[in-house]
């Protein structure tokens, strides 16, 4: 596969997928077979990953796959430190006997060259059955060479897993610094693993709440002049900015329908505040709320035919979902506390929520029904949940209070395992965007 310099929406199509490495030295599975279910009950499978052969310079392909299979939660890398042997050619087949002995199940082996072109390849191998299951090989420009590793963990955890990979991705988020009564906050973009920071905004007016486009080359964000909320198409490839409105009122920047072509959104209107879809051509409105409550958060569903959304209709927040055109609504959260910032998983199974019971805020996900509500994680002060592209993952922001600052983390959603995301300086409102493309 041949990456280009820029992997924009526009670059993307000069991709070309290249040959997998052939197969060799044993039978492979077939290729539905699955090593490890993802779920609540499972128990991890162990991968060596060796140096890649002449692997070197600042941005080391090896190190990246090693850290993002380190956050895999499903995949556990054995420590270096035990390795039976150093593999010298990674086209021959490992010492699989040696490796049995400190119980690995896979062995990842790989090569990369450098200068003005880096090249890499990899090759997967099964211990027990002897067999390479995996294999492909990249070409990029230097420059982006972290993302010739992203793209390897993800091919390694699709073939391991059966589920998509989710380390080539980005996070959109809004940076902060400067001392809690002068905090300055910036639009920032990052790989998933919180390299390759990138700023989008120079922090001279607030910003808060961004969001990924479904091309993920476009993010809508709101900022405030003078007071006034204003919500802003960015496009990440060209820098262009393009105004969607000004919205006294709004507190959280819309959110795209999976195709792309609307946003839905709240806009208050004195004490109460409704939601409205914005077609993103044409600037046009339908309102999709008329009560007196206050409606906020919407989010679609990954098919667009429904939204869910945050209301006090009933007394105190809870999550509801209706109609992508509008009409009724249904309560799905009946637990203790509030519920609020609802996001939609992109398989459509779950919805993640932040529940506040007394001083605790936590993260979850509950069915679409509302049924199989599970806590991922819980403390002070937990919000604002974005799913990985592949609805396994989620990522959140935490504020101790005090005179620190918000920090994002990444926990799986069946709650095994959480690591934080490490970012400049403080960080919240993480979006997480789709594969690149």
């Amino acid at each position: 596969m041949t990456l280009p310099l820029r992997f924009t929406r526009r670059s993307a199509l000069a991709l070309a997928a290249g040959a997998p490495l052939a197969l060799a030295w044993g039978k492979a599975l077939a290729a539905g077979d699955v090593y490890v279910r993802a779920g609540a009950n499972f128990t991890p499978v162990n991968i060596a990953v060796t140096p890649f052969l002449d692997d070197e310079g600042s941005t080391r392909i090896g190190d990246v796959v090693l850290s993002d299979l380190g956050h895999s939660v499903f995949l556990l890398p054995v420590n270096p430190a035990v390795f039976p042997e150093r593999v010298t050619n990674p086209d021959a087949r490992p010492n699989l006997d040696a490796w049995k002995t400190v119980n690995a199940q896979f062995v990842l082996t790989g090569r990369a060259s450098g200068g003005g072109r880096v090249s890499a390849q990899f090759r997967l191998w099964d211990v027990a059955s002897g067999a390479q299951v995996a294999g492909q090989q990249y070409s990029t420009d230097a420059a982006n060479a972290r993302r010739i590793g992203h793209l390897v963990a993800d091919a390694v955890f699709s073939r391991v897993t059966g589920e998509t990979g989710f380390f080539d991705s980005r996070v959109v988020f809004v940076d902060e610094t400067g001392s809690k009564e002068k905090r300055r906050k910036r639009l920032a973009v990052m790989d998933m693993d919180g390299a390759n920071v990138r700023y989008l905004t120079t922090g001279d007016q607030l910003v808060v709440t961004p969001s990924f486009s479904p091309s993920a080359q476009e993010v809508a964000y709101m900022s405030f002049r003078d007071s006034d909320p204003r919500v802003t198409l960015l496009d990440l490839e060209t820098g262009q900015r393009s105004p969607l409105g000004s919205f006294p009122g709004m507190t959280f920047a819309p959110r795209f329908s999976p195709d792309g072509r609307q946003v839905v959104m709240s806009l208050s209107d004195g004490s109460s505040a409704n939601l409205y879809a914005m077609d993103v051509g044409s600037r046009s409105t339908t309102r999709l709320t008329n009560d007196s409550a206050i409606d906020t958060s919407p989010c679609y569903s990954p098919d667009g035919s429904q939204i869910v959304f945050e209301s006090d209709r009933g007394g105190v927040q809870q999550i509801y979902m209706m109609s992508a055109s509008g009409g009724g609504a249904n309560r799905i959260s009946f637990g203790e506390g509030r519920y609020s910032t609802p996001a939609w998983s992109p398989k459509g199974d779950l919805i993640a929520f932040t529940r506040q019971k007394g001083e605790l805020f936590a993260i979850g996900v509950m069915k679409p029904d509302g049924s199989g509500e599970r806590i991922i994680t819980e403390g002070f002060h937990n919000e604002g949940p974005t799913f990985a592209p592949n609805g396994l993952f989620v990522m959140f922001f935490r504020d101790p209070g005090g005179e620190s600052g918000p920090k994002i983390y990444m926990a799986d959603i069946f709650g095994h395992a959480e690591f934080p995301v490490p970012t400049p300086g403080y960080a919240s409102d993480p979006s997480w965007g789709p594969l690149m493309k």
